[in-house]
């Protein structure tokens, strides 16, 4: 399939404000991305991180109390390019392009579906509602992504209640429901934590099948980096808000710059290393985006800081060469 090179979505200094009685909480600060037809951005980080909220803006279904602000440029299947921000969250035009154009895999697939309502008639809601008014054409296509998606007897399984999947089952319906209208832009949000290692090796398949079919952009949020290492073309490093490193994969797995990315490399076990050899493990946890102070967010758990320069500005994304730009002072100052 023909691809134009120009980016499905672009996210320019994305925020999202949350008023409490403390003050105003900020977990997305600035963030900034394009991802383009057929390929894969992995957004990678702790939990806490700004991840979901992200993904969450993109769809416009983040709750009331967030306040998003920025651009999120989206262009459509009639190729005009809309900010998503503008629109209402429940108008039609946004009801449109949410399901058909963007679908996302959510991260609890134990409380995303209704438990009045069979899965059959979930999934096939999404088919009747953006392919097909006709009720057997819509089941014939929600059938078939469900076998698509590893759901054995799908006949039967159509008619069953959530209550009556398991986890991973249910993983696989949330699966079947974001790929059934073959959306532009598929955001999966963890998509295989309760799966086994088999089907997860399928379903991620199934992904790039329908991402090379299709010229589907993928935006891939996940902590396992393995699975980062194979599925993305490009990576997002984000942590307490903002994108901390980004270039292609290749680029980020052979020389990781931010201490933050070095972490998350040094905690992830490697084939060849001894039993008795302890995994690096990146101390303290990711502090709340409340009231933040004007130093680099991760200054206090890092290693390599510079007293009197990393706690006195947030350092900026700066291109290192190619794609490859980091927010390091340190980086900076040494010219790397």
């Amino acid at each position: 399939m023909e691809m134009n090179n120009q980016p499905i979505i672009q996210v320019k200094n994305l925020c999202v404000d949350i008023k409490t009685d403390e003050g105003t909480l900020t977990p997305v600060r600035g963030v900034d991305f394009e991802i383009r037809p057929g390929e894969t951005l992995g957004l990678v980080g702790e939990s806490g991180c700004g991840k979901s909220l992200t993904s969450k803006a993109i769809l416009a279904i983040n709750q009331k109390k967030c306040v998003s602000s920025g651009e999120i440029l989206f262009r459509d299947d009639k190729e005009d390019t809309v900010d998503i921000l503008t629109l209402d969250p429940r108008g039609k035009q946004i009801r449109d392009i949410r399901g058909r154009q963007i679908s996302m895999i959510f991260q609890e697939p134990m409380v995303a579906f209704s438990p009045m309502y069979t899965i059959g008639n979930q999934i096939n809601e999404c088919t009747r509602l953006h392919i097909t008014k006709d009720k057997k054409e819509s089941k014939r296509i929600t059938l078939e992504m469900m076998k698509k998606v590893g759901i054995a007897n799908a006949e039967k399984r159509y008619d069953q209640y959530p209550h009556e999947f398991s986890g991973g089952m249910l993983q696989r319906a949330l699966i079947a429901m974001a790929l059934v209208c073959k959306p532009r832009l598929l955001i999966a949000d963890e998509p295989t934590t309760a799966l086994d290692v088999t089907i997860q090796a399928q379903i991620l398949e199934l992904m790039k099948e329908l991402q090379k079919e299709l010229g589907m952009a993928i935006l891939f949020i996940t902590h396992d980096l393995g699975t980062v290492a194979k599925m993305c073309d490009r990576v997002a490093v984000m942590y307490l808000g903002k994108i901390v490193e980004t270039g292609t994969a290749r680029e980020i797995y052979k020389n990781p710059q931010h201490p933050y990315t070095r972490g998350l490399m040094g905690s992830v076990h490697k084939i060849g290393t001894l039993k008795a050899d302890r995994l690096f493990s990146i101390e303290g946890t990711v502090p709340l985006a409340l009231n933040l102070g004007p130093g680099c967010g991760f200054y206090d758990r890092c290693l390599d800081r510079i007293e009197g320069v990393c706690d006195k500005a947030d350092p900026a994304l700066t291109c290192l060469g190619g794609e490859h730009c980091v927010a390091c002072h340190k980086c900076r100052k040494e010219g790397v």
